[in-house]
């Protein structure tokens, strides 16, 4: 359990009513990285406030009235996903400490120079962000970060991403929580209804992303399916 004073405060206003919770700030990473996260030890107290720093608590019976259920650790969840979080200057340079650091491994991993064919060393990497006075949010998804910052690096440095196609197969019930993501990863295509009643379509998308959205969704393992075969297509110059 995070001791209060290293505790952040997450906040979400709902139905005309605020909700606070005092959690660890590199839980609240991991959970909008899209990653598992069980939160009932990552709390600094177990109690939902209506103002953390006043120590106003909210009733259980509000709490189920509103989120439609006592779980502390889901409720917890639901806040931090859907509200916003407020830190201090040092919990947020040392989030974004790293951020930065996940997001250079990430594209040293996967991009390379189209000149040699060789990777981009993390130091060269590095200095073409801060050149392009890149702003790293610790709270957004590195997957959703990085293709700009490719973006804004090309002028700087040579520098392409090889596209994959990758078939996914989802069963139906989890169809509507992951074709958002799909779409938010690469263009579809062949997209089918499946005998066993399941959706797959192909998706072309940045290895690297790839990578991240199969981690992103791990709390689907066993159920969405990639076809870890992948062709590789030409990325962008």
């Amino acid at each position: 359990m995070v001791a209060v004073e290293d505790a952040v405060v997450a906040r979400w206003e709902k139905g005309g009513s605020r909700f606070e919770v005092l959690v660890d700030p590199v839980a609240v990473q991991a959970l909008k990285d899209g990653r598992t996260v069980d939160l009932s030890d990552k709390l600094a107290l177990d109690q939902v406030f209506k103002d953390a720093k006043k120590g106003d608590k909210i009733s259980a019976e509000h709490l189920e009235k509103t989120f439609h259920t006592r779980d502390l650790a889901e409720i917890a969840r639901q806040i931090i996903l859907n509200g916003e979080v407020q830190v201090t200057t040092d919990q947020r340079h040392e989030l974004q400490a790293a951020k930065h650091k996940q997001i250079v491994a990430t594209i040293a991993r996967n991009a390379m120079n189209p000149q040699t064919g060789a990777p981009h060393p993390p130091a060269r990497i590095e200095a073409a962000m801060v050149e392009a006075k890149i702003h790293i949010d610790p709270f957004r998804p590195a997957d959703q970060q990085v293709a700009e910052i490719i973006t804004k690096l090309r002028p700087l440095l040579p520098i392409r991403l090889d596209t994959v196609r990758v078939r996914v197969k989802v069963p139906a019930q989890y169809y509507p929580r992951v074709i958002g993501e799909l779409k938010g990863i690469g263009k579809l295509a062949d997209e089918q209804w499946l005998p066993d009643g399941a959706w797959s379509a192909v998706v072309d998308c940045d290895a690297m992303i790839r990578v991240l959205a199969s981690a992103r969704w791990r709390s689907y393992q066993g159920k969405v399916s990639f076809d870890l075969r992948p062709r590789f297509l030409r990325g962008p110059r």
